[in-house]
């Protein structure tokens, strides 16, 4: 059973909701922030990065980032810039990269249902990213980014989605990166609830720091109301679920800062011989299995399960990731624990493999692994398994916009 609860969205009026709307939180950094808000006083990132709007330089983590994210976000509602749905429903989401759509609910889910186990993590989080979003909840008394969910493909539900698709939207617009923003205020919501309720399970595709800082931060309001009854908004949080089917994921690449004392050639030839390391002519790796080696200007092609070898039936040591990390990054350079180790960084795939190998040219890093993209299948395998992934396994593309919508407790 999966439950969604209808909400009142806060939403920018259309004509300002392509300046509004902003990138994630979490995919650059101040710097980035701040060039990207540059002259916008209406950017959303105002309220989810407010350390652009106080001196550079100030801890990420000093409490005036969060009253000025707080600040930031009254001053959305109070200029309008924010408004707030008359009655509680869902929204339809779509988003169209590259001719490629996926359509979603906005809804509100529970957090007894993730407390629970209902709708299924498959990542572990960090404690001072958990503590930094449960503030920022706290402070501003509002979910202000969505948690990104995906279920087994259905397809009543995906009718009934393209049943609010086939009227007019509600906000319609192409951001500056070629994706294009789609909102809707759907027509059927008893109709979805019921839909959702048969679903057995969610699983959390991105926003695994966002839903385990919406469970703390609604601990943290039980804690302090006396009169706590179950039903308070607090109990919820922002999502848009998406049929699995539907979502890309790109590969999220590696690089390392040295050879661990090996030399280019050391490092090819140290590599397990059944993994069979040839030359490629690209960094792109053509199916599951193959990983593409970037080193002293070339790159090389690597299998990580030898012709003769069963994939293991287990689905956490069946990624390619884990095969990585288990036959090269820890034996051959030295990162056994790629959460805590420096020397290892990770890229998003939308970068494209030419990010990799220019890093290794310009000597910002020794070495680059590019590799095929885990699976929507191989995400709820692990999921169902009540394993996690690997760290730094799946990167979903597009991401959702975020100060499309808003949830208030």
């Amino acid at each position: 059973m999966s439950e969604i609860r209808r909400f009142r969205a806060l939403r920018p009026p259309e004509a300002i909701a392509p300046e509004v709307a902003s990138v994630p939180y979490d995919v650059i950094d101040s710097d980035e922030a701040r060039a990207l808000a540059a002259g916008k006083p209406r950017s959303f990132l105002h309220v989810i990065r407010p350390e652009i709007d106080l001196p550079e330089g100030t801890d990420l983590h000093d409490d005036a980032v969060y009253e000025k994210g707080a600040e930031n976000f009254h001053r959305f509602l109070q200029e309008g810039w924010l408004l707030e749905d008359a009655e509680p429903g869902f929204l339809v989401y779509r988003l169209v990269r590259e001719g490629q759509a996926q359509v979603g609910v906005v809804a509100c889910c529970s957090v007894d249902e993730y407390d629970a186990g209902l709708i299924v993590k498959h990542e572990k989080t960090r404690p001072d990213k958990e503590d930094d979003r449960t503030r920022h909840l706290l402070t501003m008394s509002a979910h202000a980014e969505p948690v990104f969910l995906a279920h087994p493909p259905d397809a009543a539900i995906v009718r009934t989605l393209e049943a609010t698709t086939a009227t007019g939207p509600l906000l319609d617009f192409t951001a500056d990166d070629g994706v294009r923003h789609t909102v809707w205020r759907a027509l059927d919501p008893a109709r979805l609830e019921q839909l959702y309720r048969a679903l057995p399970r969610i699983y959390v595709a991105d926003g695994h720091h966002r839903s385990a800082s919406a469970s703390r931060a609604r601990g943290e309001r039980q804690r302090v109301n006396p009169a706590h009854n179950g039903r308070e908004a607090y109990n919820s949080f922002l999502a848009v679920v998406f049929p699995a089917d539907q979502l890309r994921i790109l590969p999220y690449n590696r690089l390392v800062a040295d050879l661990a004392g090996r030399t280019p050639a050391a490092l090819l030839a140290a590599v397990p011989r059944e993994m069979g390391v040839t030359p490629a002519a690209d960094g792109t790796p053509q199916k599951r299995g193959e990983v593409r080696v970037y080193v002293a200007g070339r790159w090389h092609s690597l299998h990580l399960f030898g012709e003769r070898e069963a994939r293991p039936q287990d689905p956490v040591l069946a990624l390619d990731i884990t095969r990585l990390q288990e036959q090269v990054l820890a034996p051959l350079l030295g990162i056994h624990d790629p959460r805590t180790d420096l020397r290892i960084e990770f890229v998003g795939g939308a970068r494209g493999t030419r990010a990799l190998s220019e890093r290794v040219d310009r000597g910002k890093a020794a070495v680059a692994f590019s590799l095929y993209p885990t699976s929507m299948d191989e995400l709820m395998a692990v999921a169902d398994s009540g394993r996690v992934m690997p760290p730094k396994s799946t990167w979903f593309e597009p991401k959702l916009r975020s100060g499309l919508f808003v949830h208030r407790f």
